[in-house]
């Protein structure tokens, strides 16, 4: 994704304290038990400490921390072009069923939200959460009820409705 269509500052002071954002996080997959989507998004802007916290919480938990990006696009590069939107949900689903884990930690959202592959991320997420916990770094942020990635008028620009999602803001944290 370009970053200049993206509308987020970093913290003045850098990065927020990971081990905070790992026991916020903690807590929301407590909260998550029960729900029939247990999806939680961790919301916020590059250098937020999104993903040292993924990888705090995948060590006290030995939850897998896959990499979207990387594990997504190589499954999808074996296919032409033409098959990648239709099979981009069921491969990520492929990806997820093979941890045989019950919370799996997704970074590195970016290729859901490519345009090529017409895909809905937080619909996807969503439905891949009523088999699993699903803790997702989301580079964006919450606005009125909608959780946003990128600018209007990017293609990846997305502005979806939450809905009861736990949505735990980076930059708060």
């Amino acid at each position: 994704m370009n970053p200049a269509a993206f509308p987020c500052r970093s913290p003045a002071n850098g990065t927020v304290a990971s081990n905070n954002l790992s026991g916020a996080v903690t807590t929301a997959i407590r909260d998550s038990k029960g729900r029939r989507e247990r999806l939680v998004l961790v919301a916020g802007c590059e250098s937020q400490g999104k993903t040292a916290a993924l990888k705090d919480i995948a060590s006290q938990t030995e939850a897998p921390l896959i990499n979207v990006n990387l594990e997504l696009s190589r499954r999808l590069l074996q296919l032409p072009s033409s098959q990648r939107p239709r099979r981009a949900g069921p491969l990520l689903r492929e990806i997820l069923d093979e941890t045989r884990s019950d919370l799996v930690l997704l970074d590195r959202l970016e290729i859901l939200f490519d345009a090529n592959l017409h895909q809905n991320p937080l619909r996807l997420l969503k439905d891949l959460s009523r088999q699993r916990t699903i803790v997702a770094a989301w580079r964006g942020f919450v606005d009125g009820g909608h959780i946003r990635y990128a600018e209007a008028g990017h293609p990846e620009y997305r502005r979806d409705p939450l809905g009861d999602v736990l949505v735990l803001h980076a930059h708060d944290v």
